[in-house]
């Protein structure tokens, strides 16, 4: 056998099944095995594994085992002469293994190779290629120094940035992302360091390669996307320990009593420099909107008070006192920012709605304190009225100037919309508009951009894909979605690279799979956008509170039946319905008897959604939407509405 492919997963089904597609594709004519090692995820990645990828070898935990131990499980049952290492937030060409495999047949010194990377947004990702994380190179890279000189061979040497990206060279770390080694040589070596729970690992084993006399390859001949820590948040402060950690324990494996103690040092200071700028970033993030509103809103009551002073009033001196800046207006503009917070006004999106009513709040708190005051700090209603008025103002101000920084357009309304096009044939073109609608999704759909030049077009034709980037400029397009159905990897990723706009984001829908993923992020690690249909019953809450329903409605039918039987069909059947249901067999609303692959698994119901119309002869499709909108929208109201409705069929 040629190639063993090891993932391993943690909940990130909606990746994996996206990287499961692109390998099954890429391996057509390959002699191979592909290997799932699913350290324990509660997000269903193992049932999708079975359902969908049936030729996968998949290895259930029943924890989360860690990175490097999940990989060897798999290594120590492959068969390959190459083992292939990757990451399941990864999206393969076609001919990427050809091509590595190839590489690596004709290269006897080649340990391991690593492959030019690019981030959702079709950036290169520097860490396709690495130095080794001396004291001195993990210096220049902690203090910064190898951010503002990336090209510098003396302090550039963390990502290698004086490498050309483009050329194949030989490297001392690759990414784990993606890694293909020789596996005579790890029978040599030895696996991955299981030492290393999560990072590390990867600089580890190249170090270990390098050691042994063969040599880490990084080859740009073919891309991945890799859509980057998703398992992790890297913006987290348990992100840092755990990273800066495991170069702690590379550091007391593999350098000098002397040079590790170094290295130990300066990476502890890394530690409490990172995880403090991680707090602050955070506070910021999180505080930065009800500090300007408050800001502003104190600036505007000290117009108010001008206003009022020199034009109402019509004084020279000043008509209010001291106390009605310091304490008055202090405490007007606190409780705005309060009434926004209580409004959700601070929450995404935001509207003038809930501008509107968090003012209202302030200002029937402001009331209150007017009411209670010492007479001292009572002032003009009228002040109130015009500062509240400004305070309005602010609010929707400021969120405006937000929103055109961010998204880098004006929109009165703040509306989150991003105008779309799809990618593809007409026909997965249509199974993907049937998603954007379903799921509400915050796009403004423009057209559709056809694979097949001779396809017959309609309305919402905007052309042949050679026509892609003319297309994204007259139409002024800010996102992309590529259907892989009728698209290849290859061709994604080179259209990744040819649009280069900054605001452009990339999207990929899968072929048969109800989510569209992509990353919103230029370059921030960790930032991923999933747009699945949200089904209310995939929640385990949802599922419970059904379960307490169906128990509660069949405790409460046992003393009443006397006055349904009058109603009821199938006496005898509805007894049995209330026993079956009451010990689990049975729930007391299900879904229709149609084919719901796609839908959370529940028991079959007495009544279903279409006894909330009162019809039966209605065709598959219909049946399968009622289905669907049924487990989008569940509510205990909607198995009350159904089961009133269905009162009479309670015997079915």
């Amino acid at each position: 056998m040629k190639l063993s492919i090891v993932i391993v997963n943690y909940n990130v089904k909606y990746f994996l099944e996206q990287a499961l597609h692109s390998v099954r594709k890429a391996l057509q004519g390959i002699e191979a095995e592909v290997f799932v090692v699913d350290n324990h995820s509660v997000d269903g990645s193992c049932e999708m594994v079975k359902r969908k990828f049936p030729e996968v070898i998949l290895i259930e935990n029943k924890e989360n085992t860690g990175f490097s131990k999940a990989n060897n499980q798999a290594i120590h049952l492959s068969k390959g002469e190459y083992v292939l290492l990757l990451n399941p937030d990864t999206v393969v060409e076609e001919d990427c293994f050809t091509k590595t495999i190839a590489f690596m047949d004709a290269t006897p010194d080649a340990g391991a190779l690593g492959v030019k990377m690019i981030d959702g947004k079709g950036h290169f990702l520097p860490e396709s290629k690495r130095g080794l994380p001396t004291p001195k190179v993990a210096f220049y890279k902690m203090f910064g120094f190898a951010t503002i000189f990336p090209k510098s061979k003396r302090f550039g040497k963390y990502h290698l940035g004086y490498l050309d990206k483009n050329k194949t060279h030989s490297v001392e770390v690759l990414a784990g992302a993606f890694m293909m080694l020789r596996k005579s040589v790890l029978d040599k070596i030895g696996l991955l360091d299981e030492d290393y729970f999560m990072y590390g690992e990867d600089i580890d084993l190249c170090y270990r390669i390098s050691k042994s006399g063969y040599k880490n390859y990084y080859f740009p001949d073919t891309t991945i996307i890799h859509y980057k820590g998703e398992s992790t948040k890297k913006t987290s402060i348990n992100y840092v320990f755990i990273f800066y950690r495991a170069m702690i324990t590379f550091a007391q494996k593999h350098y000098t009593q002397k040079h590790a103690q170094a290295f130990s040092f300066l990476i502890n200071i890394a530690i409490y420099i990172r995880a403090g700028i991680s707090i602050i970033m955070r506070l910021i993030q999180k505080l930065y909107m009800p500090v300007m509103d408050f800001v502003f809103m104190y600036g505007g009551m000290f117009l108010v008070k001008e206003y009022w002073e020199h034009h109402v009033k019509a004084i020279e001196g000043d008509y209010f006192p001291i106390a009605f800046m310091t304490v008055n207006s202090v405490v007007y503009s606190l409780l705005w920012v309060v009434g926004l917070y209580l409004a959700e006004a601070y929450e995404k999106p935001r509207s003038f709605l809930s501008i509107l009513n968090g003012i209202l709040f302030g200002s029937i708190s402001i009331s209150v304190f007017y009411a209670f005051a010492p007479e001292g700090y009572r002032f003009s209603r009228a002040v109130i009225v015009l500062g509240a008025l400004s305070a309005m103002f602010i609010a929707y101000f400021n969120r405006l100037i937000v929103y055109a920084i961010r998204h880098k357009k004006i929109n009165l309304a703040m509306e989150l919309d991003t105008k779309t096009i799809i990618v593809g044939n007409k026909n997965e073109v249509l199974r993907v508009q049937d998603l954007l609608i379903k799921s509400k999704a915050s796009c403004e759909y423009a057209g559709y951009v056809s694979i097949d030049a001779g396809e017959e077009t309609d309305d919402h034709f905007l052309g042949n894909v050679n026509q892609l980037a003319e297309i994204v400029d007259l139409f002024k397009v800010e996102e992309i979605i590529f259907c892989s159905k009728d698209i290849s990897a290859q061709q994604i990723i080179q259209w990744m690279g040819n649009i280069r706009k900054p605001f452009i984001q990339f999207k990929i829908v899968p072929e048969e799979s109800l989510f569209i993923i992509g990353s919103n992020s230029k370059n921030a690690p960790g930032d991923f956008y999933t747009l699945e249909i949200n089904l209310s019953l995939n929640t385990p809450i949802q599922l419970k509170k059904k379960r307490i329903f169906d128990v509660l409605v069949s405790i409460l039918l046992i003393p009443i039946s006397p006055i349904l039987l009058i109603f009821v069909n199938k006496r005898f059947n509805y007894f049995s319905n209330i026993f079956k249901v009451l010990f689990g067999e049975k729930t007391w609303v299900g879904y229709a008897e149609f084919e719901n692959n796609n839908l959370p698994k529940i028991k079959s119901g007495v009544l279903t959604p279409l006894d909330s119309i009162g019809k039966k002869n209605i065709n598959n499709v219909t049946a399968q939407k009622l289905n669907f909108l049924y487990a989008k929208d569940y509510s205990i109201e909607k198995d009350l509405f159904i089961l009133i409705g269905g009162i009479t069929r309670l015997g079915n």
